[in-house]
């Protein structure tokens, strides 16, 4: 049986967008999920928005905080693979800014370990590296990339040493980094979240480079 991978696609179109925005789902979610609780709340002119589809409702079957084992590393390179198929639908030299949420952020800071830095930015909505330090895992240097990594400080699925240690590795890869712990904030991308992020589609969409 053929597993659906279509992506949604939202805002823009693809070849009249001044930004692209890669939407990346959460464990259990899918992309009308990501439409209701973040595209929906911002706004849309001039930014097409591609909201990718795990085809089993995840992109690993491990918690971001297991270690690695084979068959994890197996399924992330098949994710990453999504999500460099969904960055890649930008016209040349538009700016693409990467989003997740929860395991969809925990894939998106994967994402830029692997591929990064591009001409944009990148939004960890509550995520963490996937694995331990001690797990061999890419690590380029992100030459000044801005990111955004949010998180709370009870939260249920991204422990907070967890996403102290990624931002402790944004910052030796040399990221703009900008982070925020939300006190007793649900599994959930709360309004300051969305503000941020409206920001830096105005920036961009108006030629301007992100900045915090």
């Amino acid at each position: 049986m053929t597993q659906n991978t279509t992506p949604l696609f939202l805002g823009d179109a693809l070849q009249s967008a001044a930004v692209v925005c890669v939407v990346t789902h959460g464990r259990g979610q899918s992309p009308e999920a990501m439409a209701e609780h973040i595209v929906s709340r911002l706004n849309t002119r001039g930014v097409s928005y591609v909201l990718p589809r795990a085809a089993v409702g995840s992109w690993y079957d491990a918690r971001a905080i297991d270690p690695l084992t084979d068959k994890t590393r197996n399924q992330l390179a098949g994710s990453l693979e999504q999500l460099k198929q969904a960055a890649a639908m930008a016209s040349a030299g538009v700016p693409v800014i990467m989003v997740g949420f929860s395991q969809g952020a925990c894939l998106t800071l994967e994402y830029a370990f692997h591929f990064g830095p591009w001409r944009g930015a990148m939004f960890s909505l509550t995520g963490c590296r996937v694995g331990v330090p001690a797990d061999e895992r890419s690590n380029h240097q992100l030459a000044g990339l801005p990111v955004y990594l949010s998180g709370a400080d009870q939260d249920p699925w991204i422990p907070l040493p967890a996403f102290a240690s990624a931002a402790l590795e944004l910052g030796a890869a040399q990221a703009r980094l900008r982070t925020d712990v939300f006190p007793g904030r649900a599994h959930e991308v709360s309004d300051c979240e969305i503000s941020v992020l409206q920001s830096a589609l105005d920036e961009l969409v108006s030629g301007k480079e992100v900045q915090w």
